[in-house]
């Protein structure tokens, strides 16, 4: 199996962003955006996908650094995964933070498309936005060209639910992205076809 690896740059007047991905990696993270909660976020991702992340990102503000990473994470996974020969595709996964219940369904299907179900209260978030996570979702499953589903089934604390968020997220793309050594070599899809 070749590597499912990658590494994106991308230098805009507004940011610049340096990242590199290792699919078949064991969860080890680095993560320096300057926004500590992104951050954080991404940790979460990295360690419950098992994915390695490296990831170097400056701005001139929150919402642009938040939109050009999750760009810069999307083309990372798009490139790492080629041609998507021989994955699972299709995956879900419930993940709990205390009060709160995260769901995350994804279809690696060659096509961005998000439907989400995200009430946030407003609450504990260190000076993140909350729409901040709709946005990185929205913009990553685009870039991904993955179908994205998530919602939260119940929850008080947005720290709690935005991190369950994440965890599922980092669980159900390792689900997907998985080799089923019954398909290997073959692409996932009656169209034999994974590019929209």
């Amino acid at each position: 199996m070749a590597n499912r690896d990658s590494v994106v740059k991308r230098e805009t007047k507004e940011t610049d962003i340096s990242l590199s991905l290792n699919i078949d990696g064991s969860g080890k993270w680095d993560m320096n955006s300057g926004i500590r909660m992104l951050d954080h976020l991404l940790a979460q991702l990295s360690q419950h996908g098992l994915f390695d992340i490296k990831l170097s990102a400056t701005g001139v503000d929150q919402h642009h650094v938040v939109e050009d990473v999750a760009i810069t994470l999307g083309k990372a996974f798009a490139q790492a995964l080629g041609e998507r020969r021989g994955i699972v595709r299709m995956a879900d996964a419930a993940v709990p933070m205390d009060d709160a219940l995260a769901e995350v369904v994804v279809d690696l299907s060659g096509r961005g498309y998000t439907v989400l179900d995200l009430p946030f209260s407003d609450n504990d978030m260190f000076g993140f936005p909350t729409d901040l996570v709709r946005h990185f979702l929205e913009t990553f499953a685009v870039e991904a060209r993955i179908n994205l589903h998530a919602r939260f089934l119940y929850g008080v604390n947005d720290h709690h639910k935005a991190e369950a968020l994440f965890k599922a997220l980092g669980r159900v793309l390792d689900k997907a992205t998985r080799i089923d050594e019954r398909i290997r070599g073959e692409l996932p899809s009656t169209k034999e076809f994974l590019e929209g």
